[in-house]
C-alpha cells in the first residue's frame, strides 16, 4: 500500500506539472504561467525548473528525509516539478512524465528502507545519532508567532506575544505535574509546546484582523483574473486524487509536509505534528490562493491542509477521502478566499511574515540540532565541522541553504567518522 501511494503521487504529480496545471515550488507558478502565455520555450522552462529546484531537493529534501527516515514531501514534489516541466508536453510526453515520476517515486522509498538497512553494516551506526539534528525544532517552533508578530507589527507586540506563549507553557507544565486537571480521576496531559504556540497563534491573528483594508481600497483578484481561477477549478478532479493520495501518505507516517512535523511524527507525536502542520498551513493559504488566481497555476499539496487531515484522521482510508474533499474545498473557495484576504490586508501580509519566521527558527534550530548530532557522532570534531562548514558556506555566497546546513555537515560527519574508525583512527564513542 506504501509504495502503490508513493509510485501514484510521483506519476501523478509529474503530470500535474507537465500538463501545466500545478507545481510544488511557489517560485514557479509564474514562470510556468509565462510559458503557458507564449512568452518562455518549452526548453528553457525545463532548465529554469532544474536550476530551482534540484539544489532543493539535493541540499533540503533528502537530508530531511534520510535524517527520521519519513519523507518529507519536497523531495518528491520538487523532483516531479522537474521531470514534468522537462519533459514534452505532448501525446507522448506525459505518459513518458508519468512513469518516470511514479518511478521516481518508488526509488525515493525503496533507497530509503535500504539506506537504514545500510547503517547496520557500517563501522560507526551514527542514525541514531542523526535523530538529534531535529530536537530543537520541537521546542523552537513555539517561538514562530512571536517572531512573526515583531517582523509585522512592532517588536513590542512580539516581545509580548513571546512572553505570554512562555508563560502559558509554563503553565501547562505545571498543571501536568500536579494534575489537577483530570476527567472521571484520569489525569489530563497538556502538549506545553502546543499551548504555547496556540496561544501565540491567537496574538497573531487578533493582531492582523485589526489591518482591514480602506474604502475602496481593495482589490477583487478574483475578479480580474477569474479565467485563471476557472481554469484551476476545471481540473479539480486531479486536485482530489493527489490530495487524497498525500494525505493517505502522512496517515501511514510515511510523508510529511515539513521539517517540524517531520520531526514530530518521528518521534510518534501524530496530534503535535498535526498541530504544527495547521499552524504552517495558516502562513500558506495567502500565499497559495494569490499565486493560483494570478497565474492559474494551482499547488499539488493545495494550502497543505490535506497534511492536516492525514495527521488527524483515525485511518488511512478516511484520510483518502477526507484529504480530497478538502482540496476540492480549497479550490472551489478561492474566489471566496480572495475577497476574504482583500478585506483583511493584515491576514494577508501575515503569510509571508509566518513563513519568514519559521524560516528563521528552523535556520537556527538545525544549525543547533546538526551540530548537537555531530558531536554526538564524533565528539569535539563534530562541533569543528559544523562551524566550519557553516562559516565556509556563508563567505561561498550560501551554495546550500542555511537551513539544510545543520542536517547535511552531520551526515558529512557521520561519513567522515565511519571513514576515519575503518582507518583505525578514531575510537567509537562509547
Amino acid at each position: 500500500m506504501e509504495m502503490a501511494f508513493i509510485i501514484l503521487i510521483g506519476a501523478i504529480a509529474a503530470i500535474l506539472a507537465n500538463r501545466s496545471i500545478a507545481v510544488f515550488n511557489d517560485g514557479l507558478r509564474p514562470i510556468v504561467s509565462e510559458h503557458v502565455e507564449g512568452r518562455m520555450t518549452r526548453r528553457d522552462l525545463g532548465f529554469t525548473a532544474f536550476a530551482m529546484s534540484f539544489g532543493l531537493v539535493i541540499g533540503f529534501g533528502i537530508p530531511f528525509t534520510l535524517s527520521a527516515s519519513i519523507i518529507l514531501v519536497h523531495s518528491i514534489l520538487l523532483g516531479t516539478d522537474i521531470i514534468g516541466l522537462m519533459t514534452p508536453k505532448n501525446k507522448w510526453g506525459t505518459p513518458l512524465a508519468a512513469l518516470i515520476g511514479g518511478a521516481y517515486g518508488a526509488g525515493l522509498l525503496v533507497g530509503l528502507e535500504g539506506f537504514v538497512k545500510l547503517f547496520d553494516y557500517l563501522p560507526l551506526n551514527f542514525l541514531e545519532a542523526m535523530g538529534g539534528v531535529g530536537a530543537p525544532v520541537v521546542v523552537t517552533f513555539m517561538a514562530f508567532p512571536a517572531l512573526a508578530v515583531a517582523m509585522q507589527f512592532s517588536v513590542k507586540k512580539g516581545v509580548i506575544t513571546f512572553i505570554v506563549a512562555a508563560l502559558v507553557r509554563q503553565l501547562a507544565v505545571w498543571l501536568n505535574g500536579t494534575e489537577v486537571l483530570n476527567f472521571s480521576g484520569t489525569p489530563v496531559v497538556l502538549n506545553q509546546e502546543g499551548m504555547a504556540l496556540i496561544a501565540g497563534m491567537i496574538f497573531l491573528v487578533v493582531f492582523a484582523m485589526k489591518e482591514k483594508a480602506e474604502e475602496g481600497a481593495g482589490v477583487n483578484l478574483a475578479a480580474i483574473f477569474s479565467d485563471k481561477v476557472a481554469k484551476i477549478r476545471k481540473n479539480v478532479v486531479f486536485f482530489m486524487v493527489i490530495g487524497g493520495l498525500i494525505a493517505a501518505a502522512t496517515n501511514l507516517a510515511i510523508m510529511a509536509g515539513d521539517p517540524i512535523s517531520l520531526q514530530l511524527l518521528a518521534e510518534g507525536k501524530g496530534s503535535e505534528a498535526g498541530l504544527a502542520a495547521a499552524a504552517r498551513a495558516l502562513g500558506f493559504i495567502p500565499l497559495v490562493a494569490s499565486t493560483a488566481i494570478v497565474t492559474g497555476v494551482y499547488s499539488p499539496v493545495g494550502f497543505t491542509l490535506i497534511f492536516v487531515v492525514g495527521f488527524f484522521a483515525p485511518n488511512v482510508w478516511v484520510a483518502l477521502v477526507v484529504g480530497a474533499i478538502i482540496i476540492a474545498l480549497e479550490v472551489l473557495l478561492l474566489s471566496s478566499i480572495a475577497k476574504f484576504l482583500d478585506k483583511y490586508p493584515g491576514i494577508r501580509n501575515s503569510g509571508e511574515n509566518i513563513r519568514g519566521a519559521m524560516t528563521k527558527l528552523l535556520e537556527v534550530a538545525l544549525l543547533i540540532g546538526g551540530a548537537n548530532a555531530a558531536n554526538t557522532i564524533a565528539p569535539g570534531f563534530g562541533f569543528f565541522f559544523i562551524a566550519g562548514f557553516y562559516l565556509l558556506n556563508e563567505i561561498a555566497g550560501r551554495p546550500i541553504v542555511r537551513m539544510a546546513v545543520g542536517p547535511v555537515g552531520a551526515i558529512a560527519v557521520g561519513i567522515i567518522a565511519n571513514i576515519l574508525v575503518a582507518l583505525g583512527l578514531m575510537v567509537i564513542p562509547q
